[in-house]
This record gives C-alpha cells, sequence and structure tokens, in this order.
C-alpha cells in the first residue's frame, strides 16, 4: 500500500484524483492523508467524494472513509471494467474533474463505456467543457486514445443542474506525442455564454474583449444557454494547426462585466507573448496519459504548482517518468511512457 500525502505541493483535488486513477489502473491499494489540506474547505466535498465513489465503480474497488469532509480514505482497486455508468454529484461541482477521474481508470477497460456525470459543467477552478473538446482530447487522440465529450445541459455555480456524456473507447494504438510547436495561427473566437441575466451583460462583455484583443465583431459572439439557474462564462479560442488553447473568465456576483473580460484577456495575452503549445492547465492534464501511454514531449509555459505536484504523484506510481527542464522560454516536458513500445 502507498500512503500519499493529500498536503504536499498544490494540496489540492489534483492529489487525489491522480491518485485515484494510478491505484486503479497499476492495482496499487492506497491510503491518502490530509485531502485537500490546502483549501479553504478542507477533505472530500461532493464533486471530489463523487470522484472517489466512480473511481471505485470504475474498478470494482473498495472504500474506507469516503465521506463528506473526511480528510482520509482508503482505496484497495479492483480490475478496470468497462460499462455504462451514471454519477450525480448533486450540487455545482465540477463533472469535467470528475470525469478527468474515471477516463484514464476506462480507458484501461476491456471494452467501451458511456459515462454521464451531472452536475457543474462551467464552473471557476476547473476546466470547462470546452477545454476537454476542442484542447484535451483532441492531443490525446493524436496519442491514439479515443474518447468524446458531449455537452448535454450547462450548469452554473451555484445551481448545478448540468450533464455531460462521455464515450470511452479503449485499446487504440498508441503513439508517442511530439508537442513542440504550435503550427500556423487558423482562427481565434470567443464566446460570451449567459444564462437567466440580462442581455447586456454579454453585451458589454464581448465589448470589452473586442477592445481589448483588437478582435472583430466576427470573432465574438454571444449565446443565452438553457441552464436551472444564472451563469455567465467567457470562452475563448486559439486554434494553430497542432493544438487550440482554450481560455475561460467566469461571472460572479458583484464582479462587473468588464473585469470578467479583464481576465480573459490577461490569459489570452500570455499565451500569444509565449511561443509555446501548451498552455500551464494542458500541461497538467497531459502528464497523466502520457505517463500511461507511449509518453512523448510537449514545449509549455513556465509549469504550475498543479504540474510539479502531478509530476511528483505520477513518480509515487510509476518511477521517475517525467522530466520538466526550464529555460527562458518556459519549459520543455519529456514523460517516459508506460507503454513506449506499444505504438
Amino acid at each position: 500500500m502507498i500512503t500519499i500525502d493529500g498536503s504536499q505541493g498544490e494540496g489540492g483535488g489534483q492529489i487525489l484524483r491522480t491518485s485515484l486513477a494510478l491505484a486503479a489502473i497499476t492495482g496499487t491499494p492506497i491510503k491518502i492523508e490530509k485531502i485537500r489540506a490546502r483549501r479553504p474547505k478542507p477533505g472530500l466535498q461532493r464533486q471530489h467524494l463523487v470522484a472517489v465513489q466512480a473511481a471505485a465503480r470504475a474498478c470494482n474497488g473498495h472504500l474506507d472513509g469516503a465521506e463528506i469532509n473526511s480528510r482520509e480514505i482508503t482505496f484497495t482497486p479492483q480490475t478496470p471494467c468497462a460499462g455504462t455508468y451514471v454519477f450525480d454529484i448533486g450540487s455545482a461541482g465540477s463533472t469535467t474533474l470528475v470525469l478527468q477521474t474515471v477516463l484514464p481508470i476506462l480507458l484501461a477497460a476491456d471494452g467501451p463505456s458511456t459515462v454521464t456525470i451531472r452536475g457543474g459543467t462551467h464552473n471557476s477552478m476547473a476546466p470547462p467543457v470546452e477545454f476537454l473538446t476542442e484542447s484535451f482530447l483532441p492531443v490525446l487522440h493524436r496519442c491514439g486514445a479515443s474518447a468524446t465529450v458531449t455537452l448535454e445541459r450547462h450548469g452554473f455555480y451555484p445551481a448545478g443542474g448540468g450533464a455531460i456524456r462521455a464515450v470511452i473507447q479503449p485499446g487504440q494504438t498508441q503513439v508517442a506525442l511530439d508537442l513542440m510547436e504550435r503550427g500556423k495561427a487558423i482562427g481565434r473566437h470567443a464566446e460570451v455564454l449567459l444564462a437567466n441575466l440580462p442581455a447586456h451583460v454579454a453585451n458589454r462583455e464581448s465589448q470589452a474583449v473586442k477592445h481589448g484583443l483588437h478582435w472583430s465583431h466576427a470573432e465574438v459572439d454571444e449565446r443565452a444557454v438553457d441552464a436551472a439557474g444564472p451563469g455567465n462564462a467567457i470562452i475563448t479560442h486559439l486554434r494553430h494547426a497542432n493544438v487550440t488553447a482554450v481560455f475561460t473568465a467566469f461571472g460572479e456576483l458583484r464582479k462587473s462585466s468588464e473585469q470578467v473580460a479583464h481576465e480573459v484577456i490577461k490569459q489570452v495575452r500570455r499565451f500569444s507573448e509565449s511561443e509555446a503549445p501548451v498552455c500551464e492547465h494542458l500541461a497538467d492534464q497531459l502528464l497523466l496519459p502520457l505517463a500511461l501511454g507511449a509518453g512523448g514531449r510537449f514545449r509549455t509555459v513556465k509549469p504550475s504548482e498543479h504540474t510539479r505536484t502531478n509530476a511528483t504523484i505520477i513518480g509515487l506510481f510509476l518511477g521517475d517518468v517525467v522530466t520538466i527542464a526550464e529555460d527562458d522560454a518556459g519549459a520543455v516536458v519529456t514523460v517516459r511512457g508506460r507503454n513506449a513500445d506499444a505504438g
């Protein structure tokens, strides 16, 4: 059994999710202590509890300590098993983070799986669905992993009520990733999503984005979406031949439309000023599938604490397989894959 300190590094839910997936895939029993110790509300919250339960169901594992606010769990996995799964967070907790936990497990199963997750689809501190569908999953597809995600209904904080559906096909030929250049710029686009809020909110945000980024009217859209409660997000897409970068900012109570726009403008400018093809969020997400697959390398911006912590947790299960070589332009990340000879 491996004992994992949940307070190390960034000290959040990423440690939990990566540990659960690796335990299930390698068949290693784990104990996780001090879960989310560095968060304002430590321990298992709704989305984390559902992620733990989902990981156990996806491999017929046994759990001890899995309850709300628990700061310690023990997980004894069995073999990843294909199936049709439905997980309901019961709050606006992130559906995409629950999927992040079970996706690697079900990619290692013995057949196709369908996963429906209900809860929040567009939350701050979590990747929105568009990040998965346009940035993360296309890169995984290049590496031989086959998974699609469909947004069935938007869910914003605090009402939730959204849903996503994933179809996962394991057993594809695995290919090492080489993502050192963005390639030619082929398009850019921003979308302002609005649910159950006055139309002027979206209008002010779109005007601020166009002005701040010097984008044309055709490059910024406003869209009303169906949701259980009020919600607002700006999602930008920077498309290149080799990768698409997705950046998001979320409306909140007492935050002006101009503040929301400024948040996403800062992210887009920072990425545009860099030449790295992989943003800090995508870098974090790629480590685990590359380590479990055929490996590879990519250039990224300065790695986040999330990315460094993820590399450390992967090392507990698979050894020192992630190398981060920093330079003035960012970093080159090299991952030695578990199935490096599979391709």
